[in-house]
């Protein structure tokens, strides 16, 4: 079925229409609670050592696994040791205090090992704790860790207070991982939506486009809830749902009700303005949701399971945004769109005086314009060539606090940073003392203990810690890593090795493997889609070409502030990463590489409208860009607020990809869509909507258009 068509079809059976989104409006918000609690929290790779062996540990043991240790570290008084008199019956009763108020906990220490190599440092004065926990619900942290944290306020040995460090101690400043939420999080990028919104109309019209997304992402819960029932989702898709949501369906919204008003002011009767719109804009989006899906299914191919439900995810967001937009949205402007209309302080028609100057300026000054946008992509470009996948390293994540002065005894000891990331290793069938023994000799590794008791020894199994000499996430922390797998491999028995730096490793190299599969497929279908909407062979190479160079610059941003730590300091308080997290490349190319093409088709889809109209290349950019400028900047302007919100929560990988997202956004709508879209299309002339005779009959001829070869049109560039 055609736009035009289900478009006459609702508007046919507008109270139909009404009662049935309603119902399942209700149906979505008696269901969100039961969609989120149904998300699943695995990361893992399947097949991998690193992942099942993780995953053995958390079932067998209840805790640890690819989830790091908290780590209360104690630098005694100066002239005090651990073999003080009373100190160890300190050390001691800390411990017992621990597990008291966590019971489950898997604790290792000094007092509880006795072995003062492995946990107190040569002068005898710093020493620290292994404290393995569960894993929380999404970035939630666990109950057990509240309560270790809670116990731990205001304890001290032999008068020096216990800092409470750890890798997620650092990632979170110590507050702990939960935020405000995708909730709050949305509320505030759905404030900053309204203000664009209430600039772009003048009106109430504004309250539709955020009434269309808050439907639509209910309703994507609601379909995610039944995906939860025969396939894994991650927690995660329900930030990227409410976020992402939120900017695509507004971004929808906006298009169609802009035209909608556009042909209002025409003088058009209501119902044919709907119409009229639903035929023009509404084909834009429909195939906007499409290609940003496309750019989603990607996640979809590769062997990660919390990837593929990202993906799944990212899929549902459009497509159910654009249903909502071509259903919902043409009845509410048929029944109360006039009325919302006001008090009207901007025009109905989108052309933009600005815009239209601005496009003429660019169609001038196209080499000038192509050249200095281009060099700030190759400028971006050039550090992204230096992208490094992998966690953050633990320095980078010290913002102050009890967790960075835990981190900075650390190292002032000589006892280093590498045992907040310890490899835990799962030996069965084989004498766990002698593995410790034989891991501990592997170059890279500082110490690997075997503590007894039952929180470490199940049956014929036991977990052995292996503390690395530097820290896990380094490149030396890998290649001890390695390192350390051969030796366990020609151990006796099954020994096998896990942690978040194995989980981590494993997951680098199953994904970044497909990586250029994965975009060389998302390309084929892209380009094949834009050839028969644009009925064009170049136009759509040239769209390709722009979405990686946005995608590439945006990685270089990424880069810039978060791996090399340019202002990262200044805006948000920690220094460089040092690396960015491995899944973050992913998610961003998968997501910018459709939102761009959203964008891509908004201005192309105009411009070639305005091409079929007026046979001028050059009038059709300045009209195109006339007509959807402020919509392209309206649009990234509140996709940017969500990315910001999303930016807002403790957690650092959150806010790198939420910087990622928001660069590439931002470099889109000004750098790309604004400079060097129109340059380029000025540039490429008559070319730009060339297509052999031998393809006409395979593209769109909607609009009515110059399909196949198209003649060079006087003044225009070749």
């Amino acid at each position: 079925m055609s736009v035009a068509s289900l478009s006459r079809f609702v508007l046919a059976h507008k109270r139909l229409v009404v009662a049935g989104w309603i119902l399942v409006t209700v149906v979505a918000i008696a269901s969100v609670s039961s969609a989120v609690g149904a998300l699943s929290q695995d990361f893992s790779v399947p097949g991998r050592e690193g992942a099942e062996t993780s995953q053995a540990i958390l079932q067998t043991y209840g805790n640890g696994g690819q989830n790091p240790p908290l780590v209360p570290v104690v630098t005694l008084p100066p002239g005090t040791t651990v073999d003080s008199p009373g100190v160890k019956e300190e050390l001691a009763a800390l411990d017992g205090r621990i597990q008291a108020a966590a019971p489950g906990v898997r604790v290792a220490s000094f007092a509880s090992t006795g072995d003062r190599g492995a946990f107190v440092s040569e002068d005898g004065r710093t020493t620290f704790v292994l404290i393995f926990a569960g894993i929380g619900e999404g970035f939630a942290e666990l109950p057990q860790v509240t309560a270790v944290r809670e116990a731990l306020v205001g304890a001290g040995v032999a008068g020096a207070p216990v800092q409470l460090s750890g890798y997620s101690e650092l990632d979170t400043g110590g507050s702990g991982g939960e935020g405000g939420g995708a909730l709050v999080e949305t509320l505030i990028g759905a404030g900053g939506a309204l203000v664009v919104l209430a600039w772009v109309f003048g009106s109430f019209l504004a309250l539709l486009p955020l009434l269309v997304a808050g439907v639509s992402i209910l309703t994507t819960f609601l379909v995610i809830w039944g995906v939860t029932f025969v396939a894994d989702v991650s927690f995660i898709v329900e930030f990227i749902v409410a976020l992402i949501g939120l900017g695509v369906a507004i971004d929808y919204a906006l298009l169609i009700v802009t035209r909608w008003r556009e042909e209002r002011e025409a003088g058009v009767p209501n119902e044919t303005a709907v119409q009229r719109a639903m035929e023009t804009a509404g084909s834009a989006v429909v195939f906007s949701g499409i290609t940003v899906g496309i750019g989603l299914f990607a996640l979809v191919v590769l062997p990660v399971p919390f990837l593929r439900s990202i993906g799944y995810g990212g899929i549902l967001i459009p497509l159910v945004s654009v249903f909502v937009a071509v259903t919902l949205l043409p009845v509410l402007l048929a029944m109360i769109g006039p009325r919302l209309d006001w008090p009207r302080f901007r025009r109905g028609s989108q052309e933009s005086r600005g815009w239209s100057a601005w496009a003429r300026l660019v169609v001038r000054r196209r080499w000038i314009a192509a050249g200095a946008a281009s060099a700030v992509l190759v400028l971006l470009l050039i550090p992204a060539l230096s992208l490094n996948v992998g966690d953050p390293s633990a320095e980078s994540l010290a913002k102050g606090g009890a967790a960075s002065d835990g981190l900075r005894a650390l190292e002032e000891s000589g006892i280093g940073p590498g045992v907040l990331l310890p490899f835990e290793v799962l030996a069965q069938g084989t004498d766990p003392g002698a593995v410790a023994t034989a891991l501990g000799q592997v170059d890279g590794v500082r110490v690997a203990v075997a503590p007894e008791g039952e929180t470490w020894r199940r049956g014929d199994g036991a977990v052995v810690a292996v503390l690395p000499a530097v820290d896990a996430n380094s490149d030396a922390g890998g290649a001890a890593l390695d390192r350390v797998r051969e030796a366990a491999h020609d151990l006796p028995g099954t020994v096998r090795v896990g942690g978040q730096a194995a989980v981590n490793a494993d997951f680098i190299d199953a994904v970044y493997g497909n990586f250029p599969l994965m975009i060389g497929l998302i390309s084929v279908v892209t380009y094949l889609l834009l050839v028969w909407a644009f009925r064009s062979i170049l136009l759509p190479l040239k769209a390709l070409i722009l979405n990686v160079l946005s995608v590439g610059a945006a990685y270089g941003v990424l880069v810039l502030v978060r791996q090399e730590g340019y202002g990262a300091d200044l805006i948000w308080g920690y220094s460089a990463t040092g690396a960015i997290t491995a899944f973050i490349p992913l998610i961003v190319f998968a997501f910018l590489f459709g939102l761009s093409m959203d964008y891509e088709v908004f201005i192309l889809a105009r411009m070639r409208e305005e091409y079929d109209a007026t046979g001028s290349t050059d009038e059709a950019i300045v009209r195109g860009i006339g007509l959807t400028g402020r919509l392209v900047t309206s649009a990234a302007l509140i996709l940017f607020l969500a990315f910001g919100a999303l930016a807002s929560g403790p957690v650092v990988v959150v806010k790198i990809l939420a910087t990622g997202l928001a660069a590439g956004i931002l470099l889109d709508a000004t750098v790309v869509r604004a400079l060097l879209v129109p340059a380029t299309v000025s540039l490429l002339g008559h070319w730009n909507w060339w297509l052999p005779a031998s393809l006409s009959r395979f593209v769109s001829h909607q609009g009515g258009g110059h399909a196949g070869p198209v003649a060079p049109i006087a003044g225009e560039a070749d």
